[in-house]
Protein backbone atom coordinates (compact mmCIF):
# COMPACT_ATOMS: atom_id res chain seq x y z
CA UNK A 1 0.00 0.00 0.00
CA UNK A 2 1.13 3.41 -0.80
CA UNK A 3 1.11 5.38 2.43
CA UNK A 4 0.70 8.43 0.79
CA UNK A 5 -2.88 7.48 -1.05
CA UNK A 6 -3.76 6.62 3.27
CA UNK A 7 -5.64 10.00 5.26
CA UNK A 8 -5.18 12.68 5.70
CA UNK A 9 -3.28 11.97 2.56
CA UNK A 10 -1.56 15.71 2.87
CA UNK A 11 0.17 14.50 6.46
CA UNK A 12 1.46 11.00 4.95
CA UNK A 13 2.60 12.93 1.56
CA UNK A 14 5.06 15.01 4.01
CA UNK A 15 6.22 12.32 5.85
CA UNK A 16 7.30 10.49 2.85
CA UNK A 17 9.10 13.75 1.61
CA UNK A 18 10.19 14.03 4.92
CA UNK A 19 11.72 10.71 5.23
CA UNK A 20 13.48 10.70 1.77
CA UNK A 21 15.83 13.62 3.74
CA UNK A 22 18.81 12.11 5.79
CA UNK A 23 18.28 13.87 9.78
CA UNK A 24 20.74 12.65 12.16
CA UNK A 25 20.94 14.30 15.34
CA UNK A 26 23.90 16.49 14.63
CA UNK A 27 24.07 16.29 10.75
CA UNK A 28 20.64 18.00 10.45
CA UNK A 29 21.73 20.74 7.70
CA UNK A 30 20.14 18.98 4.69
CA UNK A 31 16.41 18.64 6.70
CA UNK A 32 17.15 22.49 7.80
CA UNK A 33 17.51 23.72 3.94
CA UNK A 34 14.45 21.22 3.62
CA UNK A 35 12.34 22.94 6.06
CA UNK A 36 12.90 26.34 4.89
CA UNK A 37 12.26 25.61 1.34
CA UNK A 38 9.14 24.42 2.38
CA UNK A 39 8.32 27.59 4.32
CA UNK A 40 9.58 29.87 1.80
CA UNK A 41 7.74 28.21 -1.30
CA UNK A 42 4.58 29.03 1.19
CA UNK A 43 5.55 32.62 0.97
CA UNK A 44 5.38 32.45 5.20
CA UNK A 45 7.74 34.19 7.00
CA UNK A 46 10.73 31.68 7.47
CA UNK A 47 13.44 32.31 9.73
CA UNK A 48 16.54 30.22 11.14
CA UNK A 49 18.46 31.03 14.44
CA UNK A 50 22.01 30.76 15.31
CA UNK A 51 22.03 27.11 16.36
CA UNK A 52 20.34 26.38 13.37
CA UNK A 53 16.37 25.75 14.76
CA UNK A 54 13.63 27.05 11.90
CA UNK A 55 10.72 29.27 12.77
CA UNK A 56 7.46 29.37 9.99
CA UNK A 57 5.10 31.47 11.04
CA UNK A 58 1.04 31.75 9.97
CA UNK A 59 -1.31 34.22 10.62
CA UNK A 60 -4.70 33.50 11.83
CA UNK A 61 -7.86 32.16 10.07
CA UNK A 62 -10.16 34.76 9.27
CA UNK A 63 -12.00 35.55 12.18
CA UNK A 64 -9.40 33.92 14.47
CA UNK A 65 -7.39 37.16 14.86
CA UNK A 66 -8.16 37.72 18.59
CA UNK A 67 -7.21 34.40 19.82
CA UNK A 68 -4.26 33.11 21.57
CA UNK A 69 -1.58 32.33 19.37
CA UNK A 70 0.35 28.84 19.40
CA UNK A 71 3.36 27.59 19.14
CA UNK A 72 3.42 23.96 17.08
CA UNK A 73 6.37 22.25 18.06
CA UNK A 74 8.49 19.01 17.17
CA UNK A 75 11.88 18.37 16.49
CA UNK A 76 14.01 17.79 12.84
CA UNK A 77 16.68 15.11 14.19
CA UNK A 78 15.86 11.40 13.95
CA UNK A 79 17.68 8.35 15.83
CA UNK A 80 19.58 6.21 13.17
CA UNK A 81 19.30 2.87 13.94
CA UNK A 82 19.52 -0.05 12.55
CA UNK A 83 19.95 -4.12 12.34
CA UNK A 84 23.04 -5.67 12.23
CA UNK A 85 22.32 -7.38 8.94
CA UNK A 86 20.90 -4.68 7.50
CA UNK A 87 21.98 -3.32 4.44
CA UNK A 88 21.47 0.77 4.72
CA UNK A 89 23.61 4.06 4.27
CA UNK A 90 21.72 6.42 6.05
CA UNK A 91 23.79 9.41 5.15
CA UNK A 92 22.38 8.76 1.50
CA UNK A 93 19.19 6.92 1.80
CA UNK A 94 15.83 7.59 2.78
CA UNK A 95 13.87 5.54 4.69
CA UNK A 96 12.06 2.60 3.64
CA UNK A 97 8.81 2.17 4.53
CA UNK A 98 5.92 -0.29 4.48
CA UNK A 99 2.41 -1.04 5.57
CA UNK A 100 1.57 -3.66 7.58
CA UNK A 101 -2.20 -3.76 9.33
CA UNK A 102 -2.80 -0.59 11.21
CA UNK A 103 0.73 -0.11 11.31
CA UNK A 104 3.75 1.50 9.29
CA UNK A 105 6.97 0.33 9.80
CA UNK A 106 10.48 0.75 8.19
CA UNK A 107 12.43 -2.20 6.91
CA UNK A 108 15.39 -2.92 9.10
CA UNK A 109 15.79 0.45 10.65
CA UNK A 110 14.10 2.95 12.59
CA UNK A 111 11.37 4.65 11.17
CA UNK A 112 11.45 8.44 12.12
CA UNK A 113 8.18 8.88 13.47
CA UNK A 114 9.67 10.16 16.20
CA UNK A 115 9.50 13.05 16.21
CA UNK A 116 8.75 13.36 11.94
CA UNK A 117 4.78 12.60 12.23
CA UNK A 118 4.92 15.83 14.60
CA UNK A 119 6.76 17.71 11.81
CA UNK A 120 4.56 16.67 8.90
CA UNK A 121 1.50 17.33 10.57
CA UNK A 122 2.67 20.83 11.86
CA UNK A 123 3.85 21.08 7.69
CA UNK A 124 0.34 20.37 6.89
CA UNK A 125 -1.10 22.78 8.69
CA UNK A 126 1.07 25.35 7.39
CA UNK A 127 0.07 24.35 3.96
CA UNK A 128 -3.62 23.76 4.43
CA UNK A 129 -5.42 27.28 4.36
CA UNK A 130 -8.73 25.30 4.72
CA UNK A 131 -7.92 24.57 8.21
CA UNK A 132 -9.22 27.07 11.16
CA UNK A 133 -6.61 28.25 13.47
CA UNK A 134 -5.21 31.17 15.80
CA UNK A 135 -1.75 32.63 14.69
CA UNK A 136 1.05 30.05 14.55
CA UNK A 137 4.58 29.92 15.13
CA UNK A 138 6.15 26.70 14.12
CA UNK A 139 9.23 25.87 15.74
CA UNK A 140 10.97 23.23 14.62
CA UNK A 141 14.02 22.39 16.89
CA UNK A 142 17.44 20.40 16.25
CA UNK A 143 19.59 17.78 17.94
CA UNK A 144 16.60 17.08 20.53
CA UNK A 145 17.58 13.06 20.36
CA UNK A 146 21.29 13.90 21.36
CA UNK A 147 21.50 16.43 24.03
CA UNK A 148 18.36 19.16 22.88
CA UNK A 149 21.30 21.64 21.73
CA UNK A 150 18.57 23.12 19.37
CA UNK A 151 16.11 23.80 22.67
CA UNK A 152 19.19 24.57 24.67
CA UNK A 153 20.37 27.41 22.45
CA UNK A 154 16.88 28.83 21.24
CA UNK A 155 16.54 32.40 20.60
CA UNK A 156 13.22 33.45 22.30
CA UNK A 157 12.99 36.33 20.18
CA UNK A 158 11.11 34.70 17.58
CA UNK A 159 8.20 34.57 19.66
CA UNK A 160 5.27 36.10 21.07
CA UNK A 161 2.63 32.81 21.61
CA UNK A 162 1.39 32.26 24.77
CA UNK A 163 0.62 28.37 23.86
CA UNK A 164 2.88 25.58 23.32
CA UNK A 165 1.59 22.29 22.14
CA UNK A 166 4.88 20.16 21.68
CA UNK A 167 3.96 16.61 19.26
CA UNK A 168 6.81 14.30 20.75
CA UNK A 169 4.25 12.31 23.00
CA UNK A 170 3.88 8.86 22.35
CA UNK A 171 0.51 7.20 23.36
CA UNK A 172 -2.99 8.77 21.92
CA UNK A 173 -4.69 8.71 25.23
CA UNK A 174 -2.36 10.48 26.78
CA UNK A 175 -1.93 14.64 27.61
CA UNK A 176 1.77 14.99 29.07
CA UNK A 177 2.27 17.85 31.54
CA UNK A 178 5.95 17.26 32.87
CA UNK A 179 9.06 14.81 31.71
CA UNK A 180 12.26 14.06 33.41
CA UNK A 181 15.48 15.64 32.84
CA UNK A 182 18.37 14.17 31.90
CA UNK A 183 22.42 14.31 31.78
CA UNK A 184 25.54 11.49 30.14
CA UNK A 185 27.88 10.60 31.94
CA UNK A 186 31.00 9.77 29.90
CA UNK A 187 34.10 7.45 31.09
CA UNK A 188 38.05 6.73 29.78
CA UNK A 189 40.90 4.95 30.52
CA UNK A 190 43.71 4.19 29.12
CA UNK A 191 44.87 0.59 29.32
CA UNK A 192 48.02 -1.52 29.22
CA UNK A 193 48.15 -3.94 25.92
CA UNK A 194 49.72 -6.99 26.34
CA UNK A 195 50.55 -9.79 23.72
CA UNK A 196 47.71 -12.59 22.81
CA UNK A 197 48.47 -15.90 24.06
CA UNK A 198 50.59 -17.29 20.86
CA UNK A 199 49.42 -20.97 21.55
CA UNK A 200 45.57 -19.47 22.44
CA UNK A 201 42.51 -19.61 20.27
CA UNK A 202 40.39 -16.57 19.41
CA UNK A 203 36.54 -16.57 19.64
CA UNK A 204 34.45 -13.50 18.78
CA UNK A 205 30.89 -13.44 21.39
CA UNK A 206 27.90 -11.87 19.63
CA UNK A 207 25.04 -10.83 21.62
CA UNK A 208 22.29 -9.56 19.50
CA UNK A 209 18.45 -9.79 18.99
CA UNK A 210 17.10 -8.18 21.86
CA UNK A 211 14.24 -5.23 21.73
CA UNK A 212 16.19 -2.54 22.95
CA UNK A 213 14.02 0.44 22.19
CA UNK A 214 13.86 3.90 24.15
CA UNK A 215 15.97 4.43 26.82
CA UNK A 216 13.48 6.71 28.83
CA UNK A 217 10.07 5.07 27.60
CA UNK A 218 10.97 1.54 27.37
CA UNK A 219 13.51 1.84 30.64
CA UNK A 220 11.00 0.20 33.06
CA UNK A 221 10.27 -2.82 30.83
CA UNK A 222 12.93 -5.39 32.07
CA UNK A 223 14.55 -5.75 28.96
CA UNK A 224 17.89 -6.87 28.94
CA UNK A 225 20.72 -4.26 27.85
CA UNK A 226 23.35 -6.27 25.44
CA UNK A 227 26.70 -4.21 27.46
CA UNK A 228 25.64 -5.73 30.25
CA UNK A 229 24.72 -9.10 29.00
CA UNK A 230 27.89 -9.93 27.41
CA UNK A 231 29.96 -8.48 30.12
CA UNK A 232 28.15 -10.86 32.83
CA UNK A 233 29.44 -13.29 30.40
CA UNK A 234 32.73 -12.42 30.74
CA UNK A 235 32.68 -12.12 34.34
CA UNK A 236 31.61 -15.40 34.90
CA UNK A 237 34.17 -17.29 32.54
CA UNK A 238 36.96 -15.42 34.06
CA UNK A 239 35.98 -17.04 37.22
CA UNK A 240 37.80 -20.22 35.59
CA UNK A 241 39.45 -19.70 32.40
CA UNK A 242 42.70 -17.53 31.72
CA UNK A 243 40.76 -15.55 29.41
CA UNK A 244 41.69 -12.66 27.45
CA UNK A 245 39.76 -9.63 25.87
CA UNK A 246 41.00 -8.15 22.75
CA UNK A 247 38.02 -5.89 22.00
CA UNK A 248 34.55 -5.28 22.73
CA UNK A 249 31.92 -3.35 21.37
CA UNK A 250 28.41 -2.48 22.42
CA UNK A 251 25.65 -0.59 21.73
CA UNK A 252 25.32 2.54 19.99
CA UNK A 253 23.52 5.87 21.04
CA UNK A 254 23.38 7.05 24.25
CA UNK A 255 19.24 7.46 24.69
CA UNK A 256 18.78 3.84 23.07
CA UNK A 257 19.02 0.64 25.38
CA UNK A 258 21.67 -1.40 23.88
CA UNK A 259 20.43 -4.21 21.55
CA UNK A 260 23.76 -5.60 20.59
CA UNK A 261 27.32 -6.28 21.39
CA UNK A 262 30.32 -8.02 20.76
CA UNK A 263 33.50 -9.14 21.98
CA UNK A 264 36.61 -10.55 20.74
CA UNK A 265 38.88 -12.84 23.47
CA UNK A 266 41.50 -15.05 23.25
CA UNK A 267 41.26 -18.67 25.51
CA UNK A 268 44.05 -21.43 26.05
CA UNK A 269 43.87 -23.82 24.00
CA UNK A 270 43.82 -26.15 26.36
CA UNK A 271 40.56 -24.58 28.07
CA UNK A 272 38.96 -24.33 24.19
CA UNK A 273 36.54 -26.72 25.36
CA UNK A 274 35.86 -25.83 28.57
CA UNK A 275 34.95 -22.51 27.56
CA UNK A 276 32.89 -23.80 24.64
CA UNK A 277 30.80 -25.53 27.30
CA UNK A 278 30.79 -22.83 29.83
CA UNK A 279 29.43 -20.73 27.00
CA UNK A 280 26.69 -23.19 25.68
CA UNK A 281 25.69 -23.71 29.71
CA UNK A 282 25.49 -19.61 30.12
CA UNK A 283 23.60 -18.93 27.03
CA UNK A 284 21.17 -21.19 28.29
CA UNK A 285 21.01 -19.58 31.20
CA UNK A 286 20.29 -16.40 30.42
CA UNK A 287 18.01 -17.14 27.07
CA UNK A 288 15.73 -19.16 30.28
CA UNK A 289 16.23 -15.91 32.13
CA UNK A 290 15.29 -13.62 29.73
CA UNK A 291 12.51 -15.82 27.81
CA UNK A 292 9.28 -13.44 28.35
CA UNK A 293 11.03 -10.00 27.44
CA UNK A 294 13.79 -11.08 25.10
CA UNK A 295 12.09 -14.30 23.00
CA UNK A 296 14.94 -13.89 20.11
CA UNK A 297 17.67 -13.01 22.84
CA UNK A 298 21.43 -15.04 20.73
CA UNK A 299 24.28 -15.10 21.55
CA UNK A 300 26.55 -17.11 19.09
CA UNK A 301 30.17 -17.74 19.38
CA UNK A 302 32.35 -18.29 16.35
CA UNK A 303 36.91 -18.62 16.12
CA UNK A 304 38.01 -16.01 14.70
CA UNK A 305 41.03 -14.57 13.36
CA UNK A 306 43.55 -13.76 16.77
CA UNK A 307 44.01 -10.14 17.83
CA UNK A 308 48.07 -9.42 17.92
CA UNK A 309 47.11 -7.53 21.43
CA UNK A 310 44.53 -7.77 24.32
CA UNK A 311 43.95 -5.83 27.44
CA UNK A 312 46.23 -6.92 30.47
CA UNK A 313 44.85 -8.98 32.77
CA UNK A 314 44.72 -7.16 36.03
CA UNK A 315 43.17 -4.09 34.50
CA UNK A 316 40.88 -6.50 32.51
CA UNK A 317 39.56 -7.75 35.89
CA UNK A 318 38.83 -4.20 37.49
CA UNK A 319 37.05 -3.54 34.14
CA UNK A 320 34.77 -6.38 33.82
CA UNK A 321 34.01 -5.57 37.82
CA UNK A 322 33.32 -2.19 37.25
CA UNK A 323 30.94 -2.42 34.70
CA UNK A 324 28.89 -5.67 36.65
CA UNK A 325 28.76 -3.39 39.52
CA UNK A 326 27.42 0.43 37.64
CA UNK A 327 23.51 0.38 37.99
CA UNK A 328 21.45 -0.03 34.93
CA UNK A 329 17.89 0.41 34.44
CA UNK A 330 15.25 1.74 36.90
CA UNK A 331 16.75 3.71 39.96
CA UNK A 332 13.89 4.81 41.78
CA UNK A 333 10.07 4.61 41.11
CA UNK A 334 8.56 7.95 42.44
CA UNK A 335 6.87 7.76 45.91
CA UNK A 336 4.70 10.98 44.46
CA UNK A 337 3.27 10.20 41.35
CA UNK A 338 1.87 5.78 41.01
CA UNK A 339 4.13 3.98 38.16
CA UNK A 340 6.13 6.92 36.96
CA UNK A 341 9.82 6.23 37.05
CA UNK A 342 12.07 8.95 38.57
CA UNK A 343 15.17 7.86 38.12
CA UNK A 344 17.20 5.52 35.45
CA UNK A 345 20.14 5.00 33.79
CA UNK A 346 21.45 3.08 30.37
CA UNK A 347 24.86 2.05 29.71
CA UNK A 348 24.23 2.95 25.97
CA UNK A 349 27.67 2.01 24.89
CA UNK A 350 30.85 0.10 25.96
CA UNK A 351 34.44 -0.07 23.60
CA UNK A 352 37.65 -1.79 24.44
CA UNK A 353 39.78 -0.94 21.53
CA UNK A 354 43.53 -0.48 20.75
CA UNK A 355 43.96 0.54 24.38
CA UNK A 356 41.29 2.55 25.16
CA UNK A 357 38.28 2.08 27.32
CA UNK A 358 35.38 4.09 26.82
CA UNK A 359 31.57 3.92 28.07
CA UNK A 360 28.61 6.63 27.59
CA UNK A 361 25.82 5.94 29.63
CA UNK A 362 22.42 8.51 30.23
CA UNK A 363 20.80 9.01 33.40
CA UNK A 364 17.34 10.54 33.79
CA UNK A 365 15.69 12.00 36.42
CA UNK A 366 12.52 14.29 37.23
CA UNK A 367 13.99 14.90 40.27
CA UNK A 368 17.31 16.88 40.29
CA UNK A 369 18.79 15.77 42.61
CA UNK A 370 17.98 12.13 42.42
CA UNK A 371 19.40 12.96 38.39
CA UNK A 372 22.98 14.01 40.30
CA UNK A 373 22.87 10.58 42.59
CA UNK A 374 22.51 8.13 39.82
CA UNK A 375 25.00 10.09 37.47
CA UNK A 376 27.37 9.73 40.48
CA UNK A 377 27.03 6.05 41.41
CA UNK A 378 27.65 5.32 37.27
CA UNK A 379 30.83 7.61 37.94
CA UNK A 380 31.92 6.34 41.21
CA UNK A 381 31.98 3.09 39.80
CA UNK A 382 34.36 3.98 36.82
CA UNK A 383 36.15 6.00 38.73
CA UNK A 384 37.29 3.50 41.31
CA UNK A 385 39.42 1.99 39.03
CA UNK A 386 41.29 5.05 37.54
CA UNK A 387 38.58 6.29 34.79
CA UNK A 388 38.09 10.18 33.91
CA UNK A 389 34.75 10.69 34.25
CA UNK A 390 32.93 13.55 32.49
CA UNK A 391 28.96 15.14 32.52
CA UNK A 392 27.82 15.75 29.70
CA UNK A 393 24.33 17.51 27.84
CA UNK A 394 22.49 18.60 31.28
CA UNK A 395 19.26 19.67 30.38
CA UNK A 396 16.36 19.73 33.42
CA UNK A 397 12.91 18.46 33.81
CA UNK A 398 9.59 19.89 33.11
CA UNK A 399 7.70 20.56 36.36
CA UNK A 400 3.86 19.45 35.96
CA UNK A 401 0.91 22.36 36.02
CA UNK A 402 -2.17 20.19 36.86
CA UNK A 403 -3.80 23.55 36.77
CA UNK A 404 -2.78 24.68 33.10
CA UNK A 405 -5.37 26.25 30.86
CA UNK A 406 -4.54 24.39 27.82
CA UNK A 407 -4.48 21.08 29.92
CA UNK A 408 -8.51 21.76 30.99
CA UNK A 409 -9.09 22.86 27.19
CA UNK A 410 -7.66 19.88 25.90
CA UNK A 411 -8.95 17.10 28.57
CA UNK A 412 -12.91 18.80 27.73
CA UNK A 413 -12.21 18.28 24.36
CA UNK A 414 -10.86 14.53 24.40
CA UNK A 415 -13.69 13.49 26.43
CA UNK A 416 -15.97 15.60 24.21
CA UNK A 417 -14.40 13.78 21.18
CA UNK A 418 -13.68 9.92 22.60
CA UNK A 419 -15.79 10.12 25.10
CA UNK A 420 -13.51 8.69 27.70
CA UNK A 421 -10.56 10.71 30.17
CA UNK A 422 -7.33 10.94 28.75
CA UNK A 423 -4.43 9.83 31.03
CA UNK A 424 -2.88 13.16 31.99
CA UNK A 425 0.73 11.71 32.81
CA UNK A 426 4.01 13.04 33.40
CA UNK A 427 6.62 10.86 31.47
CA UNK A 428 10.32 9.52 32.00
CA UNK A 429 11.38 10.69 28.41
CA UNK A 430 13.51 13.42 28.06
CA UNK A 431 11.15 16.55 26.07
CA UNK A 432 12.07 20.00 25.06
CA UNK A 433 9.32 21.30 27.35
CA UNK A 434 11.69 21.72 30.13
CA UNK A 435 14.02 23.83 28.57
CA UNK A 436 11.63 25.81 26.29
CA UNK A 437 9.84 26.82 29.32
CA UNK A 438 13.26 28.54 30.45
CA UNK A 439 13.55 30.78 27.18
CA UNK A 440 9.78 31.68 26.90
CA UNK A 441 8.54 32.13 30.99
CA UNK A 442 4.54 31.79 31.91
CA UNK A 443 4.54 29.49 28.57
CA UNK A 444 1.38 27.13 28.79
CA UNK A 445 2.58 24.09 27.55
CA UNK A 446 1.36 20.25 26.46
CA UNK A 447 2.64 17.24 25.03
CA UNK A 448 0.57 15.09 22.90
CA UNK A 449 0.80 12.83 19.59
CA UNK A 450 -0.14 9.13 17.88
CA UNK A 451 0.83 6.06 19.31
CA UNK A 452 4.31 5.26 18.45
CA UNK A 453 6.20 1.93 19.14
CA UNK A 454 9.50 0.90 19.76
CA UNK A 455 11.25 4.01 19.40
CA UNK A 456 14.90 4.68 18.81
CA UNK A 457 15.37 0.82 17.52
CA UNK A 458 14.70 -0.51 13.78
CA UNK A 459 11.32 -1.92 15.66
CA UNK A 460 9.84 1.59 15.32
CA UNK A 461 6.12 2.11 14.22
CA UNK A 462 3.42 4.30 14.00
CA UNK A 463 -0.11 3.18 14.33
CA UNK A 464 -1.95 4.71 11.06
CA UNK A 465 -5.31 5.37 12.96
CA UNK A 466 -3.95 6.82 16.04
CA UNK A 467 -2.23 9.48 13.92
CA UNK A 468 -5.98 9.79 12.09
CA UNK A 469 -6.88 10.07 15.82
CA UNK A 470 -4.54 13.00 16.59
CA UNK A 471 -4.48 14.87 13.64
CA UNK A 472 -8.13 15.32 14.53
CA UNK A 473 -8.25 16.43 17.99
CA UNK A 474 -5.50 18.95 17.11
CA UNK A 475 -7.78 20.45 14.71
CA UNK A 476 -10.73 20.50 17.19
CA UNK A 477 -7.97 22.16 19.67
CA UNK A 478 -6.74 24.68 17.15
CA UNK A 479 -10.45 25.69 16.88
CA UNK A 480 -10.92 25.66 20.53
CA UNK A 481 -7.97 28.11 21.42
CA UNK A 482 -9.11 30.50 23.71
CA UNK A 483 -9.20 34.69 22.97
CA UNK A 484 -6.49 36.61 24.24
CA UNK A 485 -6.43 37.35 28.32
CA UNK A 486 -7.09 41.10 29.05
Amino acid sequence: MDITTIEPQELWQNFSKLNAVPRASKKEERVIAFIQSFGESLGLPTTRDAIGNVVIKKPASKGMENRQTVILQSHLDMVHQKNGDTVFDFNTQGIDMFVDGDWLKAKGTTLGADNGIGVATIMTILADDQIEHPALEAMFTIDEETGMTGAKQLDPSNFTGSILLNLDTEEDDELTIGCAGGVDTNTFLNYTQVAADQTGVAFEITVKGLLGGHSGMDIHKGRANANKLINRLLFEALKSINLQVGSVDGGSLRNAIPREATAVVVVPAAQKLEFLAFTGIFTTVLKEEFQTVEPDLSITITECEKPAQVMETATLKKVVNAIYSVPNGVFRMSPDISNLVEASTNLARVIIKDGEFITQSLQRSSVESTKADVANAVGAAFENIGCSVSLDGDYPGWKPNPDSDILRLMVKLYQQNFKQEPKVEACHAGLECGILGGHLPGMDMISFGPTIRGAHSPNERVQISSVQKFWGFLLNVLQEIPEVKK
